[in-house]
């Protein structure tokens, strides 16, 4: 008799890298790939890109409605990012948990020390690096997104945020971004398989001895 797949808890999946190194679009791609995991979709001050749409990429709200939700708890995590504030609504990511799916994060270092902070046993965190500084100063300037001051201080706070590498579960330096979509699906694959994630494997353990 076939037993019911067991049951598993979601996971928070955290991409981190400085602006630039390439994990938006490795998040983009991992979704493409897996319909098991969705994007986080945070709220934002700062004002919309070109392509992006309200409700899809960010929600996009002023910052008396974001400094009102922080007050009121929320948000999972928050952070200021330069000059524009980013955070977490708490609700739909702990349904999404509860409910076995997995989300999909692209936040900060302070975002991802936050959501490690208030929600360790579900988060999983992998920080991209560039190959090299010259590299990332081009993507930068070809996403031509930014004006030249702004690509700068991006620069600038590259190094700033390379420096929490060592916070990270795990790294992965974006030479290709085939391999290193491929490299962070790896990562997902295990920790899916993750013990402490299997709500139903002790039951499935027990019903097996008892046939043997």
């Amino acid at each position: 008799m076939m037993q019911a797949p067991i049951a598993r808890r979601g996971l928070m999946l955290v991409l981190s890298s400085p602006s630039g190194a390439g994990k938006t679009t490795i998040a983009r791609k991992l979704r493409e790939g897996d319909p098991g995991i969705e994007m986080s979709i945070s709220h934002t001050t700062r004002p919309v890109r070109n392509g992006e749409k309200d409700g899809r990429d960010y929600h996009f709200v002023d910052r008396e409605t974001f400094t009102r939700m922080r007050d009121e708890g929320a948000f999972l995590e928050w952070a200021v990012v330069f000059d524009h504030f980013y955070g977490t609504t708490r609700e739909p990511v702990e349904a999404a948990l509860a409910a076995g799916r997995d989300i999909l994060f692209d936040v900060d270092w302070q975002g991802a020390a936050s959501l490690c902070e208030k929600a360790k046993a579900d988060v999983v965190t992998v920080f991209v690096l560039p190959p090299t500084a010259a590299d990332l100063e081009q993507r930068l300037h070809e996403r031509a997104q930014d004006a030249p001051e702004i690509v700068r201080r991006r620069m600038l706070g590259a190094s700033n945020e390379i420096q929490h590498w060592k916070d990270y579960d795990y790294v992965v330096i974006n030479h290709d971004i085939d391999r290193s979509v491929k490299a962070v699906r790896a990562i997902l694959a295990a920790e899916r398989l993750r013990r402490s994630r299997l709500i139903g494997l002790k039951e499935f353990v027990q019903n097996l001895l008892a046939q043997l």
